[in-house]
């Protein structure tokens, strides 16, 4: 057990005296691993004081981490906390990240057809598509930032057109979620919100009124005056595959959830109608292009794993894998909320704490991991897809085999057609961003 972190002081009264998270912010941005251990070392279940000055439980043991996914008294509402109002956070709307069965069920049957494996896989053509012009206009030059050429623009382009968001406006939603995301500047994150917010509800109405006026009354005339999309949701024959209009009778997904709140009773309210659209365009491309950032990075650094892939190309799935546990997306998940006192990891938790679920940490816990800060493509895969980067039970990430499928593209595409593809210290030294997520602000190479 952890120490009591307890104290008197001189008049009697009971303080906490409780380790910093983050000490050294910069550091912990470079390297949160480092801290992390440290941390589960002393004990895989402890307090400490959040980067915002609130306390929380942290859990950082694999075993730890796996059980409190699953433990349904701990519950991703804040109504559930006992002091917090608010997570410190920028999320838009009420989604599914924030609340529990039967809300949550309800919430995601509503867009778990998107991601089915047939679906994902219906996406291929049109996801190498994508690639295949972003390297067209990225090869000539010789040299870039990755992260800005290529790691955003292709899941921001692959969600953007699943949910049916114009391509004129897709910049400016970059902008604002790359705002909302950080963790430097809560006054440009409020404003971003502020401006999202206005943006999806102006593109929720907009579809609300073109599938008013569609001829058959069922969202299958014109989209709007925002102009017409390509929306990838779907496959081949009829489905809407490379170049098709959607899925199944046309719709996008945002035209689906529109639908569903304006004819379904009960589907979902406005506020979850505003929330699942900011969810699944901010998560929707946040990650992946982390992932396809850091899967080049760590290649790089790794001029053997490197070497490997190439000559064995069917060591991709190692590679996005391993990426994935080396390097998650994110290094949390959603805060939980104790909804009665509990223990985990043999620590007693009070209700209404919030807890904080380290999947980075859990990623390289050693009793699951052998060597866990080393990076090796060719683990066993079995292993490694034991790591817990898209969560683990009801809250599993509904669009990891999209993530999945966009990165094994563009590594596969991005390493045949730049076969000379190194880091350009010249230009500036990798960046990681200090954000809520874990990922690269600039990745400079040449080929």
């Amino acid at each position: 057990m952890p120490k009591d972190p307890r104290a008197l002081t001189s008049d009697g009264a009971v303080t906490e005296l409780l380790p910093e998270l983050t000490p050294d912010p910069a550091l912990f941005t470079a390297d949160p691993h480092t801290r992390y251990a440290q941390l589960r070392a002393e004990h895989p279940v402890r307090r400490v004081r959040l980067p915002h000055g609130a306390a929380a439980w942290l859990v950082t043991g694999g075993d730890e981490v796996r059980t409190a996914l699953t433990d349904s008294r701990l519950r991703n509402d804040i109504t559930h906390s006992g002091t917090w109002q608010a997570d410190g956070g920028f999320a838009i709307g009420r989604n599914m990240l924030q609340v529990d069965p039967p809300d949550h069920t309800r919430l995601r049957r509503l867009v778990a057809g998107t991601f089915t494996h047939r679906r994902i896989q219906a996406m291929r053509p049109r996801v190498q598509r994508i690639t295949d012009d972003l390297l067209d206009r990225l090869v000539p030059l010789g040299s870039a930032d990755l992260v800005e050429a290529f790691s955003f623009p292709l899941p921001v382009t692959v969600i953007c057109e699943l949910l049916g968001v114009p391509e004129a406006d897709r910049e400016a939603f970059r902008a604002w979620s790359a705002h909302m995301v950080a963790a430097t500047d809560p006054q440009a994150a409020t404003a971003a919100g502020q401006k999202m917010t206005e943006y999806l509800a102006g593109l929720i109405e907009d579809r609300r009124h073109a599938a008013a006026s569609a001829p058959d009354g069922n969202g299958n005339g014109p989209l709007s005056a925002r102009g017409a999309h390509r929306p990838i949701n779907g496959g081949e024959s009829g489905e809407g595959g490379e170049g098709g209009e959607g899925g199944e009778g046309g719709h996008d997904v945002l035209t689906a959830l529109v639908r569903a709140r304006d004819e379904e009773h009960g589907a979902l309210s406005a506020d979850e109608l505003l929330g699942m659209a900011f969810l699944l365009l901010v998560a929707g491309h946040e990650t992946t292009a982390n992932l396809i950032s850091s899967a080049v990075f760590l290649l790089l650094r790794h001029p053997d794993q490197l070497a490997a892939l190439r000559t064995d190309p069917s060591l991709m799935t190692g590679a996005i894998e391993e990426t994935l546990r080396y390097e998650p997306p994110a290094l949390a998940t959603a805060y939980r909320y104790a909804a009665e006192r509990l223990t985990l990891g043999g620590v007693d938790i009070p209700q209404g704490d919030p807890l904080v679920l380290s999947v980075a940490a859990a990623n390289r816990d050693p009793a699951h991991f052998t060597d866990p800060d080393r990076f090796d493509i060719r683990r066993d895969p079995a292993t490694t897809a034991a790591h817990l980067s898209f969560g683990y039970g009801i809250h599993h990430c509904l669009g990891a085999p999209l993530a999945r499928l966009e990165a094994a593209i563009a590594l596969h595409t991005l390493l045949r057609r730049c076969p000379d593809l190194r880091l350009d210290t010249e230009a500036g030294h990798p960046a990681w961003r200090p954000s809520l997520l874990r990922g690269l602000d600039r990745l400079s190479v040449r080929w």
